[in-house]
């Protein structure tokens, strides 16, 4: 069974929160929809799972045209960022609920309790009743009730948002593994890049009610068709300067001069948008053909291992991930360097100037 969303759109009120949208999601696969709150992901979501019917297009399943057919005649289960289980019945009934609902066997119905409690490891507290367990033993509660209705299409609405981080590390480290056990299309929605990345699949990444590009995750990151999907994708903010190459020379938009190398050699002549991402800013030096930008310090955020070190180059700010603890003041001057072999070059529509950036990306 595969699910293909053809060229669909929604409207409400005379406003389009969707448009355009075509994907195919193959059976056994996981999805992630990655962007910003108000993107679209709970949107695309509601059309996928039968909430809501599209304004223009259809959604298909498994070659059938399902548009419009309601979320109850659908093979589709979802999960919440709220953990949405019932308080007065134990772990093991609220896994059961669903198939009590589809009258199902009480073989069967242990059968299918015990398999999904054991993926989610939850069979030491399948008496218990849920506010009994911590945060992220209720989610994955929620997610066992969604899983053990064996259905062809799960859908997780940043199911892990309202955990607190170390459950959050926990859950992302295993749920690629229960969704590569578990066989079903599955549809991911988060605003977390890092969490796209680590849960690994196809990603597609939404701006404003569209889809800028839709691949595996790791091309998605490493190749961005464009600026938008650049942006979507970046965890702090994606730097972003304005240059223009003439001849062998670059000239950014603080005023320096650099030599036209790395990526720049690759385009022609004309004005561009260079991004670049916050880990491949250095605030120590590096060996020719990097770049050298004057900067002053304005705030840096000690993290542990690594700082986030946030510079004033005129009107422009820029962010630097660096390794170690950097304690700068406010107001001190520094050179950042940025290694044009390791930059996305934009042009003036957005699009990916040049492919060969993305190598070092």
């Amino acid at each position: 069974m595969s699910l293909v969303l053809d060229n669909v759109g929604l409207a409400r009120g005379g406003q389009d929160l969707l448009s355009g949208i075509s994907l195919t999601l193959p059976k056994g696969s996981l999805n992630v929809l990655l962007g910003a709150t108000l993107a679209g992901k709970t949107s695309l979501m509601r059309l996928m799972a039968g909430l809501d019917a599209p304004t223009t297009g259809r959604v298909l399943v498994g070659g059938r045209d399902v548009t419009g057919l309601p979320v109850q005649k659908r093979d589709v289960a979802m999960v919440y960022q709220q953990f949405i289980n019932y308080p007065s019945l134990s772990v093991y009934e609220n896994i059961a609920s669903p198939l009590r609902v589809a009258r199902l066997g009480a073989d069967e119905i242990a059968a299918r309790v015990r398999a999904a409690a054991g993926l989610l490891r939850l069979e030491p507290y399948l008496q218990r009743k849920p506010l009994e367990l911590s945060g992220g033993q209720q989610q994955r509660t929620a997610i066992a009730r969604a899983l053990v209705k064996r259905a062809e299409l799960v859908l997780l609405d940043e199911p892990l948002a309202n955990l607190d981080y170390k459950l959050r590390e926990e859950l992302r480290e295993e749920l690629p593994r229960i969704f590569a056990e578990s066989g079903a299309i599955f549809v991911y929605a988060t605003t977390e890049p890092s969490e796209a990345l680590l849960l690994g699949g196809a990603t597609a990444t939404l701006f404003q009610g569209k889809v800028t590009q839709f691949g595996p995750t790791a091309q998605v990151y490493r190749q961005p068709h464009d600026l938008v999907t650049a942006q979507v994708f970046s965890d702090p903010p994606l730097n972003v300067l304005s240059g223009r190459k003439q001849g062998g020379e670059v000239t950014l938009a603080t005023g320096a001069s650099v030599p036209a190398a790395g990526a720049f050699a690759a385009v022609p002549d004309g004005r561009y948008s260079i991004g670049f991402r916050a880990h491949h800013l250095a605030l120590d030096p590096l060996p020719a053909p990097a770049i050298a930008l004057s900067a002053t310090v304005s705030v840096s955020e000690i993290t542990g291992s690594e700082s986030y070190v946030h510079l004033d180059l005129g009107a422009h700010r820029l962010v630097a991930l660096v390794p170690g603890v950097r304690r700068l003041e406010p107001g001190s001057a520094v050179t950042a360097w940025l290694d044009p072999r390791r930059i996305f070059l934009f042009d003036e529509s957005g699009a990916l100037a040049a492919s060969a950036v993305a190598k070092a990306a």
